[in-house]
């Protein structure tokens, strides 16, 4: 399929990620030195999918691929290493990647959708989280769907539809070479989304702001800064 190339220099795209993952290990307050902790590290690493990525790769995975000695590289691996069953968007189940939004407000709508979602499943609308947002920067070539037509199947909101389709989209153009896409948000009509392939892409990470979203009861949300 012949898309579109757009050559962008990004200096802070905007990803969320729970606070519970931007912090040291909970156990670390548990030991006494770094011999304790090492074995802390080696006990999580017999299930942490992002460990074992890193250590041995995983089937669409290659650990040469991903960073290391890099501030925010932990975040950036477990988002090729972690992956939902029914994958996102662009990814499927055996390989993840680096979504973003190019503003706060796009950011948040990605992930509230996806919360309420997982609210909608128990049929208990009554949460709250706080994110952290990752900036990152960006530059290169990327292939851009904001032209493409408003029926086009991968931009669909119904996930049952969009995901399969945006799946195959996304091998079909990663097998020519391609980087990521660059996307208009689904969840926020005006935004701009941007889905990176390959984890070396991802520069220049660091923290951004922190969002705390309050559910009361229904699908609808509170979001302040926390």
């Amino acid at each position: 399929m012949t898309l579109p190339l757009v050559s962008m220099a990004v200096e802070a795209t905007v990803r969320l990620i729970p606070t519970a993952y931007y912090k040291p290990p909970v156990l670390t307050a548990l030991v006494e030195d770094a011999q304790d902790l090492a074995v802390l590290a080696a006990i999580e690493g017999l299930t942490s999918q992002r460990l074992i990525a890193e250590r041995t790769g995983l089937t669409g995975l290659d650990p040469r691929e991903l960073l290391f000695r890099a501030w925010g590289q932990t975040h950036v691996n477990a988002a090729f290493a972690y992956t939902r069953a029914e994958g996102n968007r662009f990814n499927d189940a055996a390989r993840g990647a680096w979504y973003a939004g190019f503003e706060d407000l796009t950011a948040i709508a990605e992930v509230a959708y996806h919360r309420t979602r997982e609210l909608e499943r128990i049929d208990y609308y009554r949460d709250e989280a706080i994110y952290q947002s990752l900036l990152a920067g960006f530059m290169g070539d990327f292939h851009d769907l904001r032209t493409a037509p408003a029926a086009a199947p991968w931009l669909s909101p119904d996930t049952a539809l969009a995901y399969p389709e945006g799946q195959a989209l996304a091998r079909s153009m990663r097998a020519e070479g391609a980087r990521g896409f660059i996307y208009p948000s689904v969840r926020r009509p005006s935004g701009t989304c941007l889905v990176a392939f390959e984890p070396h892409l991802v520069q220049n990470v660091r923290p951004g702001a922190r969002w705390k979203m309050v559910w009361n009861g229904s699908r609808d949300y509170t979001v302040t800064t926390a």
